[in-house]
């Protein structure tokens, strides 16, 4: 039979049940992280105790021979990609005790390709903050729409929130 609670009554002997930790991804645009994404992304996986997955996405450009020279890691140039910037935001997730990973990843589609991988890691929250001084305003406006409306968390897009 169902208990009838009174909803003035005290409810904080009621617990929802230990819920499993799922991982925070911050991603980037091939440039730096904004410093309130950054911020953000530390903070909520330090209080909750969750990984951190630093995705860099890089637009795949469409240069068949070097491709079957060099690869995938050889289609982007060291200008295009703000790699130091980003490795440093690792090292700074790292160094305050967060298990972290920086994953690289290379698509035609990017903002596709960062659904996947926050389907496939199962995030609990998605930061999306590229450095909007070192990113067309345009295309992260677009990106962002689609992110908002197609990601299976909860996502907080930088410099706005």
């Amino acid at each position: 039979m169902p208990k009838l609670r009174d909803r003035h009554e005290d409810v904080t002997g009621l617990s929802a049940g230990p819920t499993r930790a799922r991982p925070v991804v911050l991603a980037t645009m091939s440039v730096r992280v904004d410093a309130s994404a950054e911020r953000m992304a530390l903070d909520s996986a330090l209080e909750a105790g969750v990984p951190l997955v630093i995705v860099n996405l890089l637009p795949l450009r469409p240069y068949p021979t070097t491709f079957g020279l060099l690869g995938y890691e050889g289609m982007t140039l060291p200008h295009e990609e703000d790699l130091e910037a980003v490795r440093a935001t690792a090292q700074r997730a790292a160094s305050l005790g967060l298990k972290t990973e920086l994953l690289r990843v290379t698509s035609r589609r990017p903002v596709r390709a960062l659904l996947e991988v926050v389907s496939e890691r199962d995030a609990g929250l998605l930061v999306f903050g590229p450095d909007l001084t070192l990113i067309g305003r345009l295309r992260f406006r677009w990106e962002a729409r689609r992110v908002r409306r197609e990601a299976p968390c909860l996502v907080w897009i930088a410099p706005d929130g």
